[in-house]
């Protein structure tokens, strides 16, 4: 059994076993428990889980869509990434332009009225088809505001200046690997508040060189343990992998921090259900010798190799 995929089970455990339930912004209701932490040794292999079947192209698409600084879901749909429709979405059927259908809380609705799902949907692959058709009605609809990317490659400043923190960090790691200071922020107090589609839940993450090893700890202050923490646990060390690579160096660790930690109360028989089964031989990275920097990667210099896993589990997102 994989060290690594279980040190994501045993959180499972014990937020089940330990959780408080507490209600939440999206009304679903949670267990949550606040602070854990979870060690991957990359070294092993690449901590994708294999207890559920985890679209690994999503990933790494969604992966160069932050390296990039894109805000825009339309190549995200381009690219087959449905993960961030939702919150694109709300924002048009909340607007003055929208004139189909009410689709207020479509997220609930559409898990319980069977006419409602079959209008939502409708109404959803209209949306993306415009988004990916339509540049102007992207522009407008399908940006989400400055989240993810628009933070590490284009903080602004007070001064009206940007800084590329992604880049900023790659150039310490090569020319002072041994600084405390290798940290890229994505929470922006200024930005939360009033611009962004969703703030951001992976907040900061900091690198660490030793023994010729690149290793990366992020501290993400809300964790949706059966949905979202198993992609950014492979995002994460996906990234310290390219990284790594640029930087002439080999992965350490990953290392993942979380603030509240939760199980939306309508994942807890999926989760149940994960625990149920056996782990199973992790996967590996391999990325392109050509590539030479993080900034120009792209989906095919990325190969995942041997991965096997158990069947996907279905759970609804909440928004």
């Amino acid at each position: 059994m994989s060290k690594n995929e279980q040190a994501y089970l045993d959180l499972c455990e014990k937020v089940l076993d330990q959780g408080t339930t507490k209600e939440d912004r999206t009304g679903t209701g949670t267990h949550s428990i606040f602070g854990a932490q979870m060690r991957f040794d990359l070294q092993e292999g690449f901590p994708l889980l294999t207890t559920k079947k985890v679209n690994f192209n999503l990933i790494a698409t969604e992966l160069i869509w932050f390296i990039r600084g894109d805000t825009n879901i339309q190549y995200l749909l381009k690219n087959n990434n449905n993960i961030w429709n939702e919150w694109a979405f709300k924002r048009w059927v909340e607007s003055d332009a929208y004139q189909g259908p009410d689709m207020t809380d479509f997220g609930n609705r559409s898990l319980t009225d069977q006419a409602f799902n079959e209008q939502y949907q409708a109404e959803m692959q209209s949306f993306k088809e415009r988004i990916v058709s339509d540049d102007a009605f992207a522009k407008k609809y399908g940006e989400l505001g400055p989240v993810y990317g628009k933070q590490w490659r284009e903080w602004k400043t007070s001064t009206n200046e940007t800084i590329d923190q992604l880049k900023d960090v790659i150039d310490q790691i090569k020319t002072n690997p041994d600084s405390r200071r290798h940290i890229v922020s994505a929470w922006n107090p200024e930005d939360v508040p009033k611009n962004m589609a969703l703030p951001p839940c992976h907040a900061l993450f900091q690198f660490y060189v030793a023994d010729g090893k690149l290793s990366c700890q992020l501290y993400q202050r809300s964790a949706d343990i059966f949905l979202g923490v198993p992609f950014n646990i492979a995002s994460y060390a996906l990234l310290t992998h390219l990284i790594a690579h640029e930087c002439g160096l080999e992965v350490g660790e990953f290392v993942h921090t979380l603030g509240d930690a939760h199980i939306y109360s309508n994942h807890v028989d999926q989760i149940k259900e994960q625990l149920s089964r056996e782990s199973l031989p992790l996967a590996k990275i391999e990325l392109n010798p050509e590539l030479k920097s993080v900034f120009d990667v792209e989906l095919d210099d990325i190969t995942l190799k041997d991965y096997q896993s158990h069947p996907a589990i279905k759970a609804p997102i909440a928004v």
